[in-house]
């Protein structure tokens, strides 16, 4: 099954890349103007638009991309003028990082308070984690990300606003969680709300099953079943939500990354589309779909292992 969900990456990650390619080169902008000075003369214009290679046809200038890409050779940016692979490999780590702890953070918070808001379905507990949920639904994640640096950095002053680290002491983790604290509680605010929900409505379901009954028949507390019967049951479907919230992790921390200016993939991205960057952004978007698929292809094999039925029909 996993040799065949792997192979099934090729033909997606091609499908991907020739939209994504085309949809890039159709956007209105120039690269080379860039490298443009006032006083250049149009030959020269025209010699750098022929060394960037953007003097070729469309087809030609994809298909030239794909080779160096199955080669290894994700290009040369146009604008920072360094390897696109090597500012990859530079900013992966912080938006790993950044969307590791907020998910952990998310589902450590989510499921105790889907339980209880399950538990205690249409009392005050319910009314106001349902209200937390609504409001963390509908509140844009750059709108709470201002509204954090608003109140936490500029009126409080107590945490940074911005970065990754401070200038001079590069080498301290406490100061990289320091500056980490905002962004994560934005993108864990931002994830929290639709798994509540998700596990509170599970959760209600449990609680009218059959065993449930059974159970306090023979004696068991209301607490017990809770904490030991039903959270086994309702953990399965958040591994299934797990699969199809990861696009919206990834969306959420590239936004995250663009208002808190955290130094990963977000970030530079939004830098190479501003720019025409085309190999930087062919780069991002490749390996930012790369991401999404491998998080489907995991949360389905997590849910194959977590639940003994389905590898006995396998």
């Amino acid at each position: 099954m996993l040799t065949r969900r792997l192979l099934q990456l090729l033909p997606m990650l091609f499908f991907i890349s020739l939209v994504a390619f085309l949809l890039v080169k159709l956007a209105p902008g120039d690269p080379v103007q860039a490298y443009i000075t006032p006083r250049m003369a149009p030959e020269d214009i025209e010699r750098i638009r022929h060394s960037l290679g953007l003097d070729k046809p469309l087809v030609t200038q994809y298909f030239l991309w794909l080779k160096n890409v199955l080669q290894g050779d994700l290009g040369y940016s146009l604008i920072y003028h360094r390897p696109v692979l090597e500012m990859i490999v530079e900013r992966i780590p912080a938006t790993l990082g950044l969307m590791g702890a907020s998910l952990v953070l998310a589902i450590i918070l989510a499921v105790p308070l889907g339980l209880l808001a399950g538990a205690f379905k249409h009392r005050w507990l319910d009314h106001f984690l349902n209200l937390f949920a609504y409001v963390g639904i509908s509140v844009p994640i750059f709108w709470f990300g201002i509204l954090l640096i608003t109140v936490f950095a500029v009126q409080l002053n107590a945490l940074p606003s911005m970065g990754m680290r401070t200038i001079g002491v590069e080498d301290s983790w406490a100061d990289v969680v320091r500056h980490g604290v905002l962004p994560c509680i934005a993108l864990t605010f931002y994830n929290l709300s639709n798994y509540v929900r998700y596990v509170r409505s599970n959760t209600i379901g449990q609680l009218s099953a059959d065993y449930v009954q059974t159970q306090l028949a023979y004696g068991a507390t209301y607490r017990t079943i809770l904490f030991r019967h039903v959270l086994k049951n309702v953990l399965l479907p958040v591994i299934t939500l797990f699969g199809l919230s990861f696009g919206e992790l990834i969306v959420g921390a590239y936004v995250t990354e663009s208002v808190f200016s955290w130094p990963g993939m977000g970030l530079l991205g939004i830098q190479a589309i501003a720019s025409l960057d085309y190999p930087l952004i062919m780069a991002i978007i490749l390996l930012s779909s790369l991401m999404l698929i491998l998080g489907n292809l995991m949360a389905d094999l997590l849910y194959r292992f977590a639940d003994p039925r389905i590898r006995t029909l396998r």
